[in-house]
């Protein structure tokens, strides 16, 4: 398909008075029939052999860099790829499986190949439409996910095709074989690193990060409310927060859910479709309450969470699983203790390429030297995205949840 290969000819690799005969003549130049397999070739591979003959003839990184160009920028057809599509809002039955194709990659973007998809909660919002400026339909969701690049774009300088990539944030479209993003969005993967666990562990480590150590400071000896505590950021944010030498108390749905979170560092667990988090976040505590809660179910959870605070307490709100919380009126907080509320985004805390990076490795690192255990992730093929939005939102699910293509 021409795009991803090129053909190459053979006379390119004939030099001299031999080379000028066979282009005189219009005679083909001779190949063996192992030659023949690989007329066509994929661009990288081109791209290696030109540059190889270029150099053998004295070339300048100049002249290279035009071989480049050449070799990347003869994409005139579009890649075929399959993706997930919507084209109204709703529920899970919106989603569907569909063949699109993919143009070129545009200035300051790549092209990458999925091998994994990060499933997060956001991609639900979306699907609602209920999170922020509602995407432009029809709309493809995702934004975490890992693969290959296959295709570069100008103006991108610190990638090359065949990387090993990993991104989180950006535009969505992350439900797809492959996918154009912009690389400032995108972090090189290092050897030794799976695949499929980078997608379960990227853009809910990420928000683990900036929630325990960037967004509160927290020091050992306080005491933290974690909702969804069995969940894919709740087991990170719960593991981190342990080793800060924090109390975490955590709440679940189930028994199962709580073991779980036992597992992953709580030190208490409250099983909120039985007790009231509230009274035993006082019990707990003794009537202090907590230096902070971290709440990603919103309208079910927020006003009880700020009852939770001791004074001077932070609410940290970065989710609304249950729907959107009401407005608030801020002599609220004044009146339950001087209370502070923030309402982060991992957006404005990877903004930065050097926080995104600093970030990224800081949980690769807790990750490699045991701080943080990521468990396999429960997998679906990219066909059963709607399947796995249906099991996520009725939390039949524990984790993380990755999306196969």
């Amino acid at each position: 398909m021409k795009g991803l290969f090129q053909r190459v000819e053979p006379t390119r690799y004939c030099r001299g008075a031999d080379a000028k005969a066979l282009r005189r003549s219009g005679k083909r130049f001779p190949l063996s029939d192992r030659e023949k397999e690989f007329q066509i070739i994929p661009v990288h591979v081109a791209l290696h052999l030109r540059k190889a003959h270029c150099r053998k003839q004295g070339s300048t990184k100049g002249a290279e860099s035009r071989i480049y160009e050449k070799t990347t920028g003869n994409r005139d057809m579009p890649q075929s790829i399959a993706a997930i599509r919507y084209a109204e809002f709703g529920g899970p039955e919106v989603l569907s499986f569909e063949s699109d194709s993919l143009a070129d990659p545009g200035n300051g973007e790549i092209q990458i190949r999925h091998s994994a998809i990060g499933f997060n909660y956001i991609d639900i919002y979306h699907r609602k439409g209920v999170f922020g400026p509602k995407l432009s339909l029809p709309a493809t969701p995702g934004i975490e996910g890992v693969g290959e690049v296959t295709a570069i774009g100008a103006g991108v300088a610190g990638f090359a095709v065949g990387d090993r990539v990993a991104y989180v944030g950006g535009p969505p479209g992350a439900y797809a074989t492959h996918r154009n993003l912009p690389a400032a969005r995108t972090l090189h993967l290092l050897d030794g690193l799976d695949d499929t666990l980078v997608a379960a562990s990227l853009m809910k480590g990420l928000t683990a990060e900036y929630l325990t150590h960037r967004c509160v400071s927290l020091r050992p000896g306080d005491t933290v409310l974690l909702h969804a505590a069995a969940g894919g950021v709740g087991s990170f944010a719960s593991q981190w927060l342990k080793a800060l030498g924090v109390t975490v108390i955590g709440t679940v749905s189930t028994e199962e859910k709580a073991q779980y979170a036992r597992a992953r560092g709580c030190d208490h667990v409250v099983l909120y479709t039985r007790d009231d988090f509230r009274d035993e976040v006082r019990r707990l505590t003794d009537g202090k309450g907590v230096r902070v809660v971290y709440d990603s179910v919103g309208a079910e959870t927020f006003e009880r969470s700020l009852d939770c605070l001791q004074p001077r307490g932070t609410l940290v709100s970065f989710g609304e699983s249950s729907g959107p919380v009401d407005p608030v009126n801020v002599s609220t907080l004044g009146a339950k203790g001087s209370l502070f509320l923030t309402r982060p985004s991992i957006a404005h805390y990877t903004a930065d390429r050097r926080e995104f990076e600093t970030a990224a490795d800081r949980l690769f690192a807790a990750i490699r030297d045991g701080l943080l255990t990521v468990d396999q992730p429960r997998c679906y093929p990219l066909s059963d995205a709607a399947e796995a939005h249906a099991d996520v939102e009725a939390r039949r699910t524990m984790g993380a949840v990755v999306l196969l293509p």
